[in-house]
């Protein structure tokens, strides 16, 4: 008991000060939620001051990884809200480069700087490379939202990382599932499988039933509100519901829930009423408020610092390359053809923040446990910290200087056209 209220305290008490301190933290400090969550995980943790041990509430690695799947659909749902009505067909092309180029690009190079650097043979080097290719919607709703992103971002900017986070969380799951099937089953069955079973019927069971159930609950709710049988209050109640309902009955049908849930956000987005977007915004920031940081903070109480010294130089070499070579080369080689990426100073942007967080906790814990690779879950979880670490400390600072940067490019122009 007295375990349970440490951490009731120390999340609790952690919500609070961010909740009433993230304006004057970020402009000061620098320093971004899931960065503070995380080093306070590490202080309570065995580690530091050995307040709470994750392990004393059961199995450690099934708490991270149901804990890291239920945050991500709550945090899915939550990007979903934030997306303006009609984006989709507004930023197609940029999802496409990203999703259908970009994604494959950044399994490849990650899988293959993990196969270089640690010599790991080649499909745990591929799983590697699978677990961190998803970006983080937790991680990248700090960078997005807020006072410093909305005076020095635009709209399509924040939009086009929302939104790749959100579908490439569920779209990881068959990158993810292939190398574990080819380390778990012959070759021919696992390459039957994964396109038969993980691609067409998973993947194709998370869009047709994420969309039915968005949408039928969109438009239940707004002939609800005609007839003033709900309040406007509950949409974070419907929203909250409608996550984990669709991530619990999706899996049991045998979808992709991590898809479906993000599918269903959109959805419902789409369906309800124009006049719900203030409504829908308020519920994203609670919901990124308070449902998202406390992964951050299971996790500090769980890494594993033994394990990351027998890595040595080798797992931070890794670690840096990963942030460095993942995306970002991939984004600047192919920002022509991504409408929302505008020039080389969007592309750099863009292609820096495509942080890595609770959608790669969760595929490394999974893939840990389906493989019993160790390197796994060692080379996941320390690029997951270096991620968070990187992107925490730098998040205000560039999008600050990439708002001073386009405001001094639109006074050149003005003076050209003077």
């Amino acid at each position: 008991m007295s375990e349970l209220n440490v951490a009731l305290a120390v999340v609790g008490g952690l919500l609070l000060a961010l909740g009433l301190l993230t304006n004057l933290i970020k402009s000061t400090v620098f320093v971004s939620e899931p960065l503070l969550a995380l080093l306070a995980g590490v202080l309570i943790g065995p580690t530091a001051l050995g307040l709470l041990d994750l392990s004393s509430f059961g199995d450690r690695e099934v708490i991270l990884e149901e804990a890291a799947r239920l945050t991500l659909a709550v945090a899915l749902m939550g990007v979903a809200l934030r997306l303006p009505a009609g984006y989709l067909s507004r930023g197609w092309r940029t999802l496409v480069v990203l999703l259908g180029l970009v994604m494959p690009l950044m399994w490849l190079s990650s899988g293959l700087l993990a196969y270089l650097i640690l010599g790991l043979s080649l499909p745990v080097a591929m799983l590697v490379g699978a677990v961190v290719t998803p970006t983080d919607p937790v991680v990248a709703s700090s960078v997005v939202t807020g006072d410093v992103a909305e005076r020095n971002l635009p709209g399509r900017l924040r939009h086009a990382i929302s939104a790749e986070s959100g579908f490439n969380d569920g779209l990881a799951y068959p990158f993810v599932l292939l190398p574990i099937l080819l380390l778990t089953r012959p070759p021919g069955e696992a390459l039957t499988h994964w396109l038969t079973h993980t691609v067409l019927l998973e993947v194709g069971i998370a869009v047709v039933l994420g969309a039915l159930a968005g949408y039928g609950t969109g438009k239940v709710l707004v002939w609800a509100e005609a007839r003033e049988t709900t309040e406007h209050a509950s949409i974070l109640t419907v929203s909250l519901a409608l996550a984990l309902t669709t991530l619990g009955a999706v899996k049991l049908l045998g979808g992709d829930g991590i898809l479906a849930v993000f599918v269903a956000g959109v959805a419902f987005n789409a369906a309800a009423r124009s006049d719900m977007e203030e409504q829908r915004e308020r519920v994203q920031e609670a919901i990124t408020r308070f449902f998202d940081l406390p992964i951050f903070v299971l996790l500090g109480m769980a890494l594993p610092w033994e394990g990351w010294l027998e890595l040595g130089w080798a797992g931070l070499a890794l670690a840096v390359a990963v942030l460095l070579l993942r995306r970002l080369p991939a984004v600047l080689s192919l920002s022509p053809l991504m409408g929302q990426v505008r020039g080389r100073g969007d592309a750099l942007f863009v292609g820096w923040f495509g942080p890595i967080g609770a959608a790669a906790l969760y595929y490394a814990t999974l893939a840990h446990r389906q493989t019993g690779q160790e390197e796994i879950w060692l080379a996941g979880s320390l690029i997951i910290c270096a991620s968070v670490l990187a992107h925490g400390l730098t998040a205000t600072l560039l999008t600050r200087l990439y708002g001073r940067h386009a405001r001094r490019e639109r006074g050149h122009e003005g003076r050209k056209d003077a």
